[in-house]
């Protein structure tokens, strides 16, 4: 049974780690827009990049736990910055490593606003406006879907409880279906339709701005 299985446990952890990695993501891209907003304040109030970079991240500690990413990657950029590095490098490195879109597209915008000479604050802060709206918009979309993603949940666990139900109070009843060749392959077909039922039911809840 454990062979027989194996290919349902991959699959189990392949959507686990997936579901993880989104979520991760997710509260990543919520601290990275809490950042840039305050980065953003910091260079209104006539800070140099540098020093705007070292106060988000004096702000950061007083919302986020030592342990969190967005500190994490804080703490790199700065000691990068101790060391004399640019600010256009060190920004650049920390978009290259976090490898996410709305960090990508911040860091375009800010080192093209800087290397230009133009009205970077201007720039840099309406940038900051479109990331932080299109966060809100993904957040304001889940809200309003929380009620049937919880709907999708308890529809996957619940074939698994009538069978477990049956199965203890009705056993002779599930010797029909697993008892014999006929019946293990039908409910075979049977768990592969409910896979894809899955796989279609985690696409149509799973909206992207």
């Amino acid at each position: 049974m454990f062979f027989l299985l194996l290919p349902a446990f991959t699959f189990y952890m392949k959507d686990w780690l997936e579901t993880y990695s989104h979520k991760k993501e997710l509260e990543f891209r919520n601290q990275f827009k809490d950042s840039i907003q305050t980065m953003s304040a910091a260079l209104k109030a006539g800070y140099s990049v540098e020093n705007a970079l070292r106060e988000t991240y004096s702000d950061l500690k007083s919302l986020y736990k030592k342990d969190s990413r967005i500190l994490k990657e804080y703490e790199q950029m700065i000691y990068k910055l101790n060391i004399n590095r640019t600010a256009e490098q060190v920004l650049e490195e920390f978009s290259d490593n976090v490898n996410q879109e709305d960090v990508q597209n911040f860091i375009t915008v800010f080192t093209s606003a800087k290397k230009s000479g133009g009205d970077s604050i201007a720039i840099i802060y309406n940038s900051v406006k479109i990331i932080s709206e299109k966060i809100e918009t993904e957040k304001e979309i889940q809200t309003l879907l929380a009620s049937k993603i919880m709907e999708f949940k308890i529809m996957c666990v619940i074939p698994f409880c009538i069978i477990c139900y049956l199965k203890l109070t009705f056993g002779e009843f599930l010797s029909v279906l697993y008892g014999n060749i006929t019946g293990m392959i039908i409910m075979s077909i049977c768990l592969l339709f409910y896979m894809i039922a899955y796989q279609m039911g985690k696409r149509i809840i799973h909206i992207e701005v």
